[in-house]
This record gives structure tokens, sequence and C-alpha cells, in this order.
């Protein structure tokens, strides 16, 4: 037994990713790649466009939290209704967990906000800076006047993006008409929250770098879950 074990050929573990690499994840298709850009249409059709749905003179959602009134269609919540969110909030969490238990990765793997902007963001970058080898030889290249308006191009298009989706969500605590109105006028509208409404720049500039930061960190991850992740070396 001893003489088999050193015989035994020993085959050495060797990492698949150097991890000082920059990740390049490939393009695919394929029944639930198609899947997840219909969940990725369907939340951000939701999102985007809910806010500005008017309903009996107001936002059909519409969290007013200066005021102290949840809107929901026809559904007021004052303060002392707090219970009915706490249910709700309860009853998806177990949703979530049955879901999950029963046919997988559901929310993580197609309507997880993580999962729907790195989508997004990534289509933004395939886009502009084109399929993965041409991404590898972009960042291979030496800077150019060519390259640096690609990599301009892609950033602005994310910041665009990302302020977007800042506004929108400001949007559902303050009304979003008068919140653009603000902001084209660069009017500053007291007796509104400050943290919201009165200075709406700041909550919608921070997506831009959270946004960014939430896309890159989660390549890895998204690759991993497309079982799509190429080594670059």
């Amino acid at each position: 037994m001893p003489q088999q074990s050193a015989l035994r050929k020993i085959i050495p573990i060797k990492p698949v990713l150097d991890q000082e690499g920059k990740v390049y994840p490939r393009s695919i298709s394929g029944l639930f790649a198609r899947w997840r850009w219909v969940f990725v249409w369907l939340t951000q059709i939701v999102f985007y466009g809910l806010c500005w749905l008017p309903w009996h003179g107001r936002q059909a959602i519409l969290l007013d939290i200066d005021k102290r009134k949840f809107y929901f269609f026809d559904l007021v919540l004052w303060p002392q209704d707090t219970i009915y969110l706490v249910l709700l909030m309860v009853l998806s969490a177990l949703a979530l967990f049955l879901f999950t238990a029963v046919a997988g990765r559901l929310w993580c793997g197609y309507s997880c906000p993580q999962t729907v902007y790195t989508e997004i963001f990534m289509w933004f970058e395939k886009v502009i800076e084109g399929e993965r080898p041409q991404r590898i030889k972009l960042d291979a290249a030496p800077w150019t006047l060519h390259k640096l308006k690609i990599k301009t191009a892609k950033h602005a298009a994310w910041i665009l993006f990302s302020f977007w989706t800042g506004f929108t969500f400001v949007g559902y605590f303050t009304p979003i008409r008068v919140l653009a109105q603000d902001i084209f006028s660069c009017h500053r509208r007291p007796g509104r929250l400050s943290g919201l409404a009165s200075t709406p720049w700041l909550p919608m500039a921070m997506p831009v770098s959270c946004a960014s930061r939430c896309a890159a960190r989660s390549a890895l991850t998204h690759a991993f879950s497309l079982s799509c992740l190429i080594p670059t070396r």
C-alpha cells in the first residue's frame, strides 16, 4: 500500500483565474439568458414607469415621508399602519425562501437588483466596447484618442443611466414631476424633505458610484452564475 500510494500521480491544483487580472465575461445565448432579459425589461418598466403613473391627481405609488403618508393606488397608509408594511415585508421574505427552496435561484438569478443592473451595465459595455475579444484587445492597447473616446463614452453612459436611476428612486419619495421641475429650474423648494426634494442632486449622485462599483464587483459572481467565465490568460 505505501508503494502504491507513492506511485499515484499527484495533480497540482492551479488557480483557474488570475486573481489580479480583469474578468471579461463573454456573451451567451439560450433559454435562461432570454428569460433573464425578460425579467430585466419587466422590472425596469415597473421601476421607471410606476412613479410616473397618475392616480386621482397624484402618483400611484408615493412614499411621502414628509407628510407621513404612503400612497399605494387607492390605499393610504398612515404611521399607525406600519404594522401592515411589516407584515408585507415578512410575507415577501417567506415567499423568497419558499421559491428559492422549491425552484432555486429565481430571485437572485433573474430579478435581484444586482443581477439586473449588472446585466444592464454589461450590455452598455458590450455595445460600446464590443465583445470579449475586442474588450481584451482594447484594454491591452496603449492609450490613444480612439481608446479615450470609447472609455469616455462607456463611463458617460453609465453615469447618465445612474443619474436617471437615482432620479427615479428619489421620485418615489417626493412627487417626481415636482422634482423634475426643481432640477431643471435649479430651484430649491422650501418646506420639503431636505434630504430628498430640496437637495435632489446628492441622492441622485450616489448611484453613480454605487451602481458602477456594483457592476464591476459583481461581474465575477455574475459570470460564474452564467457559467460563462473564461480566464483572461
